[in-house]
């Protein structure tokens, strides 16, 4: 299956006050696998960024005007997301803006959800976590994802992050519910422990043969040049080495 991750940056918050989206990272995923394939922009916006977006993303009035504008790239970008399932956090918002744009170049270009399946990972988040911060910030620490680069928003940063967070999300049983209902459907069934024979057999260990050794690293090589950094593996083998 692909799955597109998806987020944006914008002039504001409304797009029915007229802000317009200025930024746009996309990064897929094929089975559940990064494919380093990415598609990324910066738009001209033809308004000025509120100084309380600007606060939040950086991206300035200046460093805009020579970008692209939307509909410059709007082939671009439906064809990357047509026929996947695009995943946003608080997918409300990002759609908002990204129906307008789509609105602003004719009736024949439809909605987004008219060229893929959208799914608001913010939306599983609070289903899977009730009374809990689900922000995307929050959800790194409950799942030990690293995003110390993350110092402002950015939106491809932010979709490659995204994109560890829903792994997790998605990937089985994260957490446990312990006490409560025992007839409801978030309960686990946690059995006790039964404990191991003295005699029983140690378990083979078997070794990776050296082909599967290169193919990892030259996959872990792929998601390093993608994210423009050690990926977390990398980070995890240098802090075991160290």
């Amino acid at each position: 299956m692909r799955q597109v991750v998806l987020d944006t940056e914008t002039t504001g918050l409304e797009p029915e006050a007229g802000h317009r989206v200025i930024e746009i990272g996309c990064y897929e995923l094929e089975q559940r696998r990064a494919t380093g394939e990415t598609f990324h922009a910066y738009l001209n916006p033809g308004r000025p960024v509120d100084p309380e977006a600007m606060a939040v993303h950086g991206i300035t009035d200046a460093f805009l005007a020579d970008k692209p504008r939307f509909a410059d790239l709007a082939q671009t970008f439906v064809a990357f997301v047509a026929n996947a399932e695009v995943i946003i956090h608080n997918a409300p918002f990002d759609v908002g803006f990204l129906d307008y744009e789509l609105a602003r170049l004719g009736e024949a270009w439809g909605r987004l959800e008219d060229h893929c399946r959208v799914v608001d990972s913010l939306a599983m988040a609070r289903q899977q976590h009730p009374g809990q911060r689900n922000s995307l910030d929050a959800l790194c620490r409950r799942y030990g994802i690293d995003n110390s680069s993350r110092t402002l928003h950015g939106a491809l940063l932010d979709a490659e992050i995204l994109a560890e967070v829903y792994l997790a999300m998605t990937g089985g049983q994260v957490t446990l519910h312990l006490g409560g209902d025992e007839g409801g459907p978030a309960a686990a069934r946690i059995d006790p422990p039964r404990p191991v024979s003295s005699d029983r057999p140690r378990l083979p260990v078997i070794e990776p043969a050296e082909a599967a050794l290169n193919a990892h690293a030259a996959w872990l090589d792929r998601l390093d040049e993608s994210a423009g950094k050690p990926c977390v593996w990398r980070q995890l083998e240098s802090g075991a080495a160290s």
